[in-house]
């Protein structure tokens, strides 16, 4: 019996939702930690929870490395060279440009706000290490050495390793000569493998995660007791303060364009409380084209701009790491220098780029961050605690920006935006002989936490 029964419980906890695993181990984590102070069991119990936490946050640095490597190159590629034309040239100006300004406004709302101040972990200042100036963190982009990067845990020098290959891939992809296409299409299957490869381990850890964040969280409520709790709201609310501000500064960048707000946010309200909701930026599509639609945008801007910010434009994202970042230096004792807040905008706006398709994907850019500029993980358990609640706002500034990037870029292309009281519904527009068709929703999608990339050209 215990034989056919072990299978049949591993099945379930597998397709039970990692939302509420996670949201159990948080709230299991805090009861224990609370009991184990209460009944000052902690020279006892918390040497058995330091190594189950501690697996975990190695897990996460573990995959770092690999996962930067394939999903960068992997990501480039998807774009064909002669697709960056106006169009792309613009709208992957667009998602940069916000990404760095996203990351930005998460990293300042949050040294105002000090969301982790007052709050200590037993040893880390002495873990943070020593950050080199600004000068050499710039030298260190470009490495005389991808391994020894590796090796150094160089995050900014392997990032530009794996973008500048996997540039010289997509123009090879796009080669006259048959013998070059061939080979580059034969690595781009093998980055491809990689990459895939790469998530199933991804897909492990998540599945431990429960257990780690329980595990961390236990301890940290065992050390600090509710202290950790006004904390984590306060940086909860620096992320949900600081998307709503960064939807302002969308409203102002409209309005500079002479776009129509009041229209444009009546037509962006689905597919954002969509992205709320589900917690997915690729499954809110269908809802973002017809919502697309409605303002006048053309299919030609659209078909390409919309699932290109799926892969790669995560405003929501860089806010969160920004805040996130600030909360880990706050809880460590760490004052972060004008090079490390430097490394840090670099980072999210880099990482946007491969690590949005990514199962995990901001837990993964904060730990990617994190390494970066020297802090210690142990605080990031924390985080992942609330990931769940972050992720929801963190995906609606996400769709949020992919269609204010859409909207800017048709009025400025001739032909491709027509005012909707001006436009006539034909099959080019509603995708359908019936004007009245509606372009269902997906449900059930997986978040931008746990969902697989999607390459562009799959949906263009």
């Amino acid at each position: 019996m215990s034989e056919s029964k072990s299978p049949t419980l591993w099945r379930r906890y597998l397709s039970f939702p990692l939302i509420w695993k996670m949201v159990i181990a948080l709230a299991g984590g805090v009861a224990a930690g609370l009991g184990i102070a209460t009944l000052d069991l902690q020279d006892t119990v918390l040497p058995i929870l330091d190594p189950l936490g501690e697996i975990f946050l190695r897990l996460l640095q573990m995959v770092i490395f690999p996962l930067i490597v394939t999903t960068l190159i992997s990501g480039v590629t998807s774009i064909s060279p002669k697709r960056l034309g106006r169009i792309g040239t613009k709208i992957v100006a667009f998602y940069l440009v916000t990404s760095a300004l996203a990351v930005s406004l998460g990293l300042g709302l949050a040294l105002l706000v000090s969301p982790g101040a007052g709050l200590r972990m037993p040893g880390e200042p002495a873990d943070a290490a020593d950050v080199p100036p600004i000068s050499e963190t710039l030298l260190n982009i470009v490495p005389d050495n991808p391994f020894e990067a590796l090796s150094d845990g160089n995050v900014l020098g392997v990032m530009f390793c794996a973008l500048l290959f996997g540039l010289a891939l997509a123009f090879m992809l796009e080669s006259e000569n048959d013998e070059h296409r061939e080979l580059a299409l034969l690595l781009r299957r093998g980055v491809e493998g990689a990459m895939e490869l790469v998530f199933k381990v991804i897909n492990g850890i998540l599945q431990y995660a429960p257990v780690g964040v329980f595990a961390l969280i236990a301890v940290v409520m065992a050390e600090t007791g509710f202290d950790a709790i006004g904390p984590l709201l306060k940086l909860t609310g620096v992320v949900y303060g600081a998307i709503i501000t960064q939807m302002v500064v969308y409203v102002v960048i409209m309005l500079l364009f002479r776009v129509k707000v009041g229209r444009f946010l009546a037509a962006a309200k689905d597919p954002v409380l969509t992205g709320f909701v589900t917690r997915s930026s690729s499954g809110t599509l269908p809802v973002s084209t017809r919502a697309a639609e409605k303002m006048g945008v053309k299919e030609g801007v659209y078909g390409f701009t919309l699932p290109l910010g799926s892969a790669i434009n995560m405003d929501g994202t860089a806010i969160y790491v920004g805040a996130a970042t600030v909360f880990v230096a706050d809880i460590t004792g760490v004052e972060l220098t004008i090079g490390q807040l430097a490394t840090v905008v670099l980072i999210g706006v880099l990482a946007s780029i491969g690590t949005a398709g990514v199962p995990g994907a901001g837990l993964l850019m904060l730990s990617m961050t994190i390494t970066s500029v020297g802090l210690p993980m142990a605080p990031v358990a924390l985080v992942a605690g609330i990931d769940a609640v972050l992720d929801m706002a963190r995906t609606a500034g996400n769709v949020a920006g992919d269609l204010v990037g859409t909207r800017l870029v048709a009025g400025s292309e001739e032909g491709m935006f027509q005012e909707p009281d001006e436009s006539v519904p034909d099959a080019s527009v509603t995708g359908s002989d019936d004007p009245g068709t509606k372009v269902p929703v997906v449900e059930n999608a997986a978040s931008d936490s746990e969902r697989t990339p999607t390459k562009v050209e799959d949906l263009t």
